[in-house]
């Protein structure tokens, strides 16, 4: 069962692990690793929520999701997004990105180095915000008490994570502009752009975050609709078709999977260029993630959930905030990959040990993973 559901994502990773050898040597090889182990983690909450919402839908809209939306999933937002990024940041044409990265890597590596800084400041305020969200709602489950407990408190406060995201935008811009008058202005339009493309970021994860909560909301209602008509079915005595029940809801469900999937899809391709500029290495390390968050995503509806690790969640969005601040940071310092590569796959290797250690105290404890939460140990 398990080879069937993940031999797909198997034979790409071997397959893309050669090409990443072939194309860039053993170094390439360790940061297409590191994307795909990246792009897994940050991905696992994401399969977590589809295999939610799948497990409602009839099979007609999971075969349509699990093939059209895998589709736009792994070839629309990991393996063409990036391509447009770097063509819009470097005024190229996608194409004409893609033949550079081939045929002139020296000229291509320049235009991105010319660009990283609206790259990094447009992924470090959506990244950002994606972790300050999370780090200031208030959770039943906690991971960090120390850190999480007094922020869910200032989470209160309306429009917190957007405040604190342009101050420290204003101040990566800042810091810029007072570099670049202290080696003589050279590069003064540089804060402009920082702030521009900050302000971009933040910008579509508003438009992402809002596209959500209006399908969702439209999801909830056609739910309620149709629990409406079965209850007045059932009291009437008039039947109706299971066609029309899974219908506009389904429909809904699906264009919600799909809002939600490339809003979660963004985290990973802009963490990864915080990782390598290379576009076909980020192809490679992205594509194979993407195919094991499809599989996973199976998996879960076909044999349940993973949710008995609970911290995963959590030291994914830590890892996210580790990445918009690393990202920010090389707006103006160079960052060796490795360490931007591994700060994200070590945290979350630190929530899943945290998920392991908490899950044996509970059974030690005899209980179920409910009422004895908050005396079992977190990750500190």
């Amino acid at each position: 069962m398990l080879l069937k559901t993940f031999g797909w994502s198997f034979a790409v990773t071997a397959l893309g692990l050669v090409a990443a050898v072939i194309y860039g040597g053993w170094e390439a090889f360790g940061i297409v690793a590191i994307l795909s182990v990246l792009e897994i983690s940050l991905s696992f909450d994401n399969a977590v929520v589809n295999a939610g919402i799948l497990k409602k839908m009839n099979a007609f809209w999971q075969k349509i999701f699990l093939t059209i939306g895998v589709l736009i999933a792994v070839f629309g937002m990991r393996l063409v997004f990036p391509v447009v990024i770097v063509a819009i940041t470097a005024k190229v044409g996608p194409i004409e990105a893609v033949d550079l990265s081939f045929s002139q890597p020296e000229r291509y590596q320049e235009l991105v180095t010319d660009a990283h800084p609206a790259i990094a400041a447009f992924g470090g305020m959506f990244l950002l915000m994606i972790f300050l969200d999370f780090i200031f709602e208030d959770r039943d489950i906690q991971w960090l008490r120390w850190i999480e407990r007094p922020l869910a408190k200032l989470g209160k406060v309306d429009m917190l994570s957007v405040c604190i995201s342009l101050i420290v935008l204003l101040v990566a811009a800042m810091t810029v502009a007072t570099n670049a008058h202290q080696h003589g202005g050279g590069h003064a339009d540089k804060a402009e752009t920082v702030l521009l493309a900050g302000v971009a970021g933040l910008i579509t994860y508003l438009i992402v975050g809002g596209l959500s909560g209006f399908f969702e909301s439209k999801l909830e209602e056609e739910e309620e609709r149709e629990h409406e008509e079965e209850e007045e079915a059932k009291r009437t005595g008039k039947k109706i078709s299971a066609v029309a029940l899974s219908g506009k809801a389904a429909f809904f469900m699906f264009l919600y999977l799909e809002v939600l999937d490339a809003s979660f899809s963004f985290d990973g391709v802009i963490g990864a260029f915080a990782v390598t500029n290379e576009i076909v290495l980020m192809a490679l390390g992205l594509g194979i993630g993407a195919m094991y968050v499809r599989s996973l995503t199976v998996y879960l509806v076909r044999q349940g959930t993973l949710d008995d690790y609970v911290y995963l969640e959590h030291g994914a969005h830590y890892a996210i905030g580790a990445l918009a601040v690393l990202l920010l940071v090389t707006i103006q310092y160079q960052i060796n990959e490795l360490i931007t590569g591994l700060t994200g796959v070590v945290l979350i290797a630190w929530s899943f040990w945290s998920s392991v250690r908490r899950n044996k105290a509970l059974e030690a404890e005899g209980g179920d993973g409910e009422g004895s939460k908050a005396e079992v140990p977190s990750g500190v």
